[in-house]
C-alpha cells in the first residue's frame, strides 16, 4: 500500500502528537511524584507532598496540553487548509434525508 505525501505528513504529525503528549503527561507525574514521595519521608507527612505533586503535574500537564495542542491544530491546517468533512453553504452532497422533509 503506497502512501502520498500529505498521508505520510498526517502520520507523522500524530506519532509527534503521541510522544510529545505522552512526555508531556509522564514527565511531570514521575518527577513530582518522586519528589513528594522523597518530601513526605524526609518530613513524615505521608502522603501530603505526594498528593501535591500530583495536583501540580496534572496543573502543568493540561496548560502544557492545550498550548501544544493549538500549535498542532496550525500544522494540521497546514497540511490540509480546509478541513475535509466541511460543507459549503449548506450542501449535502446530493443525499436527502426523507425524515427531515415537508411534505405539502
Amino acid at each position: 500500500m503506497a502512501y502520498s505525501d500529505k498521508d505520510w505528513r498526517y502520520i507523522l504529525l500524530g506519532l509527534r502528537i503521541t510522544g510529545e503528549f505522552g512526555a508531556i503527561i509522564a514527565v511531570p507525574v514521575v518527577l513530582l511524584a518522586m519528589l513528594g514521595k522523597y518530601l513526605d519521608g524526609l518530613y513524615g507527612t505521608r502522603p501530603m507532598f505526594l498528593v501535591g505533586g500530583f495536583i501540580v503535574a496534572f496543573v502543568l500537564s493540561a496548560v502544557s496540553i492545550n498550548r501544544r495542542a493549538k500549535k498542532f491544530r496550525d500544522e494540521f491546517l497546514a497540511i490540509e487548509p480546509e478541513p475535509i468533512d466541511k460543507k459549503q453553504d449548506g450542501e449535502d452532497g446530493g443525499v436527502s434525508d426523507p425524515k427531515h422533509e415537508t411534505s405539502s
